[in-house]
């Protein structure tokens, strides 16, 4: 974990728009951003729109587990057309019509979440994927780097909020007037899949309400490719 010069939210802000630069330099049309409709995705969106003049440059993929909350779906649908975004939306399928959502948390992940990620790399020819990503949001997150290079499909994975923190996210979020899912109103402060997230904790970790199953299998599943 490293980062610690940067001490001011502005700081941290050119930092961030500093490495949305770089990778939009190096890789051009053949670079991805991941979206969630999360707090840290959407606000990474925020950063490359910045950088972009006022537009994402670049396709937005979703991965549609099919049972995310109704109100992630209906916020991903009404962003993707305030801001314009080209937004790719994959699932996959013949997965869905076999597999019991989360009785295997581990098969469910790596089916629905993993093999999307990998497969869509594949289908549009990316060679970069952007992600929302923080070193203080999970404990296997924490010795990532800003360019980290991944196999199965071949690929960089560009993490340009690795220095943020919860509460940056959120000053960044009122400063620059960011939409957010109605979600984290109610008390949620990570968002998962409907099934495996609960509210969160009042001064408890960030990730609490998230299934403690998965949470413990994260280091695994990274290593097959989730975020």
């Amino acid at each position: 974990m490293a980062g610690e010069t940067l001490r001011t939210l502005k700081e941290k802000i050119s930092k961030s728009q500093q490495v949305i630069r770089e990778a939009l330099e190096r890789y051009g049309d053949r670079i991805a951003v991941a979206w969630t409709g999360g707090k840290d995705s959407t606000t990474t969106l925020h950063l490359i729109k910045e950088v972009g003049n006022g537009r994402v440059p670049i396709p937005v993929l979703n991965i549609d587990t099919s049972v995310k909350f109704k109100e992630i779906y209906a916020f991903r649908d009404r962003l993707a057309r305030e801001w314009a975004l080209d937004l790719r939306i994959e699932r996959n399928e013949e997965a869905l019509k076999v597999i019991k959502i989360a009785a295997n948390k581990e098969e469910c992940c790596l089916k629905l979440k993993t093999e999307v990620i990998a497969a869509a790399i594949k289908k549009y020819g990316w060679e970069a994927l952007i992600t929302g990503m923080r070193w203080d949001e999970q404990p296997d997150r924490e010795q990532e780097a800003y360019f980290s290079s991944r196999e199965n499909p071949p690929h960089m994975r560009v993490h340009p909020l690795l220095h943020f923190t919860e509460m940056d996210i959120w000053q960044y979020i009122k400063d620059h007037n960011v939409p957010y899912c109605e979600l984290y109103r109610r008390g949620y402060r990570s968002l998962g899949c409907e099934p495996c997230t609960k509210l969160g904790v009042a001064g408890g970790p960030e990730r609490a309400g998230r299934d403690r199953q998965k949470e413990e299998i994260m280091k695994r599943l990274r290593k097959m490719g989730y975020f």
